[in-house]
């Protein structure tokens, strides 16, 4: 995987993730960049599933990003289809020909329209290759159904470990289920590093409203993340609803009936996010950073990513040194609204400086 060891805020293991009725997973393993594992992986969704998705902001975002922006369009999917060990971005007009052909083998071997194909890649950036040896592995692919174990496995890149979570919900009293899977380790400052991830459901929902719902919990979950402040040129997360659940029609966002959809499906995307910083490149501490007092959620949002990554800050807390003065200094160089008489810092529940002055 690149990586020597398992990091040791890993998990103890991958969880057990129910079914999706209406999604098919399959993996393959061709040797793109890695041995002896999985490295490319199809989710085969039935016809009539809705999709949402939120992708990098970045300036450089890969082909298979571009891809992705412009077939969200359409509001269906009948796949997801990811290879690992070359991201793919950064190649030009190999780049864009890559991505098409990927589309083009899939959307034939599902019949259906290229639109409804969404297609993503990690791996290293600037690297040309073809996609010859994915589309030909096509039908031994699509006969290799795997687990969800397996195709977590098949997106990491310098993961140490693979990350999943599910969660069930109600919604007008019908039981809907969530699975999921992401993978990311280095580049992480998501902006919608390298980070992907997949999310699935039997939960009748149309495409705008998805679109809603994922787009606001991503805020409060991987776009609330960093490991290095680096934000990838291949983020990705793709979200499809299968409708199998059968649950009653849902009005719009704000539909009452949503509320414990809403509230799994954040906590899904959360836990991922945090299984990814806990899979941060030589990780050894998971912080959180809270913010109470600002004039806003985003400049207590601008703060809280300021202290984190502050290299000054993060040195401190990987030496254990509770030196607050770092964190007084990445309040004030980040411009927020801040009152220095009124600043307050504690550090795992104990109060270090109050109201500008130290305890």
């Amino acid at each position: 995987m690149g990586a020597t060891s398992v990091s040791p805020l890993a998990p103890a293991a991958f969880p057990e993730l129910p079914a999706i009725t209406g999604v098919k997973l399959h993996t393959a393993t061709l040797g793109i960049r890695y041995k002896g594992r999985p490295d490319v992986f199809l989710a085969e969704l039935d016809p009539g599933t809705q999709v949402a998705a939120v992708f990098t902001t970045s300036t450089t975002a890969s082909a298979a990003v571009r891809w992705g922006r412009e077939a969200l369009k359409g509001g269906t999917a009948r796949a997801f289809f990811v290879n690992a060990g070359n991201s793919v971005a950064f190649t030009g007009k190999a780049g864009e020909k890559f991505v098409a052909d990927k589309v083009e083998t899939a959307s034939k071997a599902l019949g259906c329209d290229k639109a409804e194909i969404f297609t993503a890649s990690t791996g290293v950036i600037g690297e040309p290759t073809t996609a010859n040896r994915i589309t030909d592995a096509m039908g031994d692919l699509l006969a290799n159904d795997a687990s969800w174990l397996d195709a977590a496995k098949a997106i990491m890149t310098t993961d140490t470990f693979p990350k999943g979570a599910s969660a069930t919900a109600k919604i007008n009293g019908t039981t809907v289920s969530i699975s999921g899977f992401a993978k990311g380790s280095g580049m992480i400052e998501p902006n919608m590093a390298t980070m992907l991830g997949f999310i699935f459901t039997d939960a009748a929902i149309p495409h705008a409203v998805l679109q809603a719902i994922l787009a606001d919990c991503n805020n409060r979950s991987f776009n609330a993340i960093t490991v290095d402040s680096d934000t990838s040129t291949s983020d990705t997360v793709l979200l499809a609803a299968t409708g199998k659940a059968g649950n009653d029609a849902v009005s719009g966002m704000d539909d009452p009936a949503l509320s414990e959809f809403k509230d799994a499906l954040e906590g899904v995307l959360r836990d991922l996010a945090h299984q990814i910083v806990r899979d941060g490149e030589g990780a050894t501490k998971f912080i959180t950073v809270n913010v109470t007092g600002a004039v806003s959620e985003k400049e207590a949002k601008i703060a809280a990513k300021a202290i984190a990554n502050s290299p000054l800050v993060k040195t401190a807390i990987a030496g254990e040194d509770a030196n607050w003065g770092r964190i007084v200094m990445a309040v004030g160089k980040c411009g927020v609204t801040a009152d220095p008489n009124k600043l307050t810092i504690s550090i795992g529940g104990i109060a270090l400086a109050k109201n500008g002055e130290r305890v």
